[in-house]
């Protein structure tokens, strides 16, 4: 019969079930992808690489008699659907229905062994009503507030967006450059949980990059605040690494955003100067506002550097940025780079402070001009300098800021919170808080969300006092629903809780987690510090949520380039599996190359797994049972590989070892070992082919995998009869003794022995 992937296929897809419950008679293996946001155009063939791989664990793991709970959800809220609501006047629930049923209908047919009665959609009130709870523990608790922030501000998609949402001063969603607005934001105190999602990544297993971007994200580093008191009363705070270098200050340099510069706007000379170059630094990203370092004055007005009574002039300048430090920096122009630059610039005075060479030097060193503190190591200097000046304290500062939770777009959770003139802020009696059905998607430009133009829905009673009060309108992020749903796969269908405490207990932590190194600081770190919050109320038993974490490199198209929409380089995996079938592309994805490596897409490359398959499917199966050798090194090799995510090799070895039995064929026993290997990777022919229903992962010998091992050909009369595989060294009686008993040999050996010819560790020849 002739290899009909397309019959073979819908028969195993149709038969085949994953459901898994709470056995605590089992070892559990949580395995997990970071799940899509479903878009109209489908998956292209880079999509698939990391559900491959974790399908191939998750079979492999249950194999092994792991109870493995392997779920698939959607990610459905955020701006790709509001923005093509707002193009094609096509509700976002319509599209976002339309787009899940795509892709579940390109994963199923990938074979994918998902637990599919537990799908989740983020966008199912009965999904986001337990995102709400969790808001409003934490209002409860003090971690979410309210703000009016200068925040990053999308003039093109008219929302706000978190610091991670901006790359390279562009909007991450749509490429327009980012500016700046002050707008009412609802905010979570990650902060407070800076310290934990530092030390708490030394539980995991992964990848180091990974772990490097997040400690940079947080950016904790050691250094002291600095008090410079003003020639009119007031008080600036900074913070410095380097205190070492405070004989060193020239300028005092505030963000145009930091409070102090428009409260002092009347008392200086340059008034007007100050105002048009706020405004102008307004509209500039933070991207922008580094490249080219400007600032002014404020004239009029200086400060007193705590050490040696100095007066020093005080600026605003666009490269420094209200989210670092107190948004205020001393500026020692002879040992930092971007001081240096702008002292440079403006011809400001520069003052050499620690020995080194050219300036600007930002080494260690002994201090010069640096007063009684001269001689000393930089490095001693800085305790020295702290304990000597009652202005100067030590201090641990962060790059972290709190994160900006809430979007002006109407697609998104409600935020379950009622503002009272009377009561203040409180929260909804009634979760979950459901979206109203809305016409127009527009944002308004103004900082409100769609949401606040309808007023039957903003417009309530309060629930402690019984006046009139209003719906918040913004809504949260895309990243609200994505932080927690790895534990809603757990118990999906509960009414009364998040989820239930033993189900927890018995499948967290997530053992296995894959997905793409791009979300390595928004929805790891976000997620990390939910379920932080969690652990702290009870709710979770782990302190991380994910073990182990696995990112898979990305296919590129033909040219190397990625493969996108607005390129028109994309390949459906559908035509693929039309024409070489699911089992093929799963073995090609993975057989393209080291998993974490970015890898370029060749049609071709599926010829060559179709071909291999077709040698399975039509491989020569002989009588008897044959020890082999290869077979028990490639079993080893195969459990090896997968363990070590190296699937590219493990396809490789049962390349070899297919190509082997080409030649020589093989016994239905050991023909049924190799199918349940490739079963995790090709799961429909193999169970096809399998005569042995016993899905258990195949044991390897240790006897024939050793290297001192070898085979011995055995000819009766001359004639090749049978091979044995021993331990080298063996003499001809221990040989002898062994061949006389094999089946094979016993059939052609009648009559006495007349002599026995002996090769060692090669051949044995019985003459009868």
């Amino acid at each position: 019969m002739n290899y009909d992937h397309k019959f073979i296929e819908k028969k195993w897809q149709e038969r085949e079930s994953f459901e898994v419950e709470e056995d605590s008679t089992k070892p559990k293996f949580y395995c997990l992808d970071m799940f899509p946001y479903p878009s109209g155009v489908g998956l292209h063939v880079g999509h698939p690489r990391g559900y491959i791989a974790s399908d191939i664990v998750s079979r492999y793991k249950r194999m092994q008699g792991f109870n493995v709970l392997h779920p698939m959800g959607w990610d459905t809220f955020g701006l790709p659907a509001e923005n093509y609501a707002i193009k094609t006047g096509v509700h976002p629930k319509i599209t976002v229905a339309e787009n899940v049923a795509k892709f579940k209908a390109q994963l199923k047919q990938l074979g994918l062994s998902y637990n599919w009665s537990r799908e989740i959609n983020t966008t199912d009130p009965n999904y986001y009503k337990w995102t709400q709870w969790i808001f409003l523990r934490m209002f409860e608790q003090g971690l979410a507030y309210e703000q009016v922030l200068p925040i990053n501000w999308c003039p093109s998609c008219k929302t706000g967006l978190a610091n991670e949402e901006v790359v390279a001063g562009k909007c991450e969603r749509c490429g327009a450059n980012v500016t700046k607005k002050n707008i009412r934001q609802w905010v979570l105190k990650i902060t407070k949980y800076a310290d934990r999602l530092l030390e708490d990544l030394d539980l995991l297993d992964w990848p180091e990059k990974i772990k490097e971007m997040q400690r940079n994200w947080i950016g904790k580093s050691y250094g002291a605040d600095v008090l410079f008191k003003l020639n009119n009363g007031k008080e600036v705070k900074v913070f410095t690494t380097r205190p070492d270098t405070l004989f060193g200050v020239t300028l005092l340099i505030l963000s145009p955003e930091h409070p102090l510069v428009e409260s002092v706007l009347s008392e200086l000379d340059n008034k007007q100067d100050v105002i048009n170059y706020l405004e102008e630094t307004k509209n500039k990203s933070d991207i922008e506002r580094m490249e080219e370092k400007t600032g002014v004055p404020l004239s009029g007005l200086f400060a007193i550097n705590p050490v040696n009574g100095k007066q020093i002039p005080v600026w605003i300048a666009n490269y420094i940025l209200s989210s670092y430090g107190y948004g205020a920096i001393m500026s020692v122009p002879a040992h930092d780079q971007r001081d240096y630059e702008f002292a440079k610039k403006y011809d400001l005075e520069i003052i050499e402070v620690v020995s080194g060479g050219e300036l600007p030097y930002t080494g260690e060193g002994n201090l010069v001009n640096s007063g009684s503190f001269n001689g000393i190591k930089s490095s001693e200097a800085k305790d020295k300098i702290i304990k000597e000046f009652d202005s100067v304290t030590k201090s641990i500062n962060y790059k972290l800021r709190d994160w900006v939770f809430s979007r002006q777009r109407y697609w998104g959770e409600p935020i379950p919170l009622i503002h009272c003139e009377k009561c203040g802020i409180v929260p909804e009696e009634n979760i979950p808080l459901e979206l109203p059905e809305v016409e127009n998607y527009q944002p308004t430009g103004t900082g409100e969300s769609p949401l606040a133009a309808i007023k039957e829905w903003v417009n309530v009673k309060c629930p402690k006092c019984g006046g009139d009060a209003k719906r918040e309108t913004n809504t949260m992020p895309q990243w609200a629903g994505s932080c927690w749903y790895y534990l809603r796969f757990i118990d999906p269908d509960n009414d009364n809780a998040l989820v239930d405490p033993q189900k927890e207990k018995y499948f967290q932590p997530v053992d296995l987690y894959i997905g793409g190194s791009e979300h390595a600081v928004l929805h790891l770190l976000y997620a990390r510090f939910w379920h932080k919050f969690l652990y702290d109320i009870g709710v979770v038993s782990t302190k991380e949520p994910f073990l182990k974490l696995k990112n898979q490199g990305l296919i590129m198209a033909y040219d190397g380039q990625k493969m996108s929409k607005s390129k028109g380089n994309t390949v459906s995996p559908d035509e693929m599996i039309e024409k070489y079938g699911a089992d093929s592309l799963r073995l090609y994805e993975m057989f393209l190359g080291p998993f974490e490596e970015s890898v370029a897409w060749n049609d071709n490359g599926l010829i060559g797994t179709r071909r291999f398959l077709e040698k399975v499917w039509s491989i020569n199966l002989v009588e008897g049972n044959i020890e082999d050798r290869l077979l028990h090194q490639t079993i080893k090799k195969v459990t090896k590989d997968i363990e070590e995510f190296k699937f590219n090799t493990a396809i490789s070895s049962m390349m070899i070892l297919i190509n082997e039995w080409v030649k020589t064929g093989t016994s239905r026993e050991n023909f049924d070992l190799f199918l349940k290997l490739l079963y995790p990777f090709a799961p429909h022919i193999s169970q096809e082919l399998m005569k042995d229903s016993d899905l258990s992962w195949p044991q390897f010998s240790e006897f024939l995998v050793e290297d001192d091992v070898t085979t011995i050909a055995i000819q009766v009369n001359g004639k090749f009869r049978d091979s044995v595989q021993l331990a080298k060294g063996l003499n001809q009686q221990e040989v002898e003794n062994i061949v006389l008993e094999r089946e094979k040999v016993k059939k052609w050996v009648s009559g006495s022995i007349k002599k026995v010819v002996f090769i060692p560790d090669k051949l044995i020849n019985i003459l009868v």
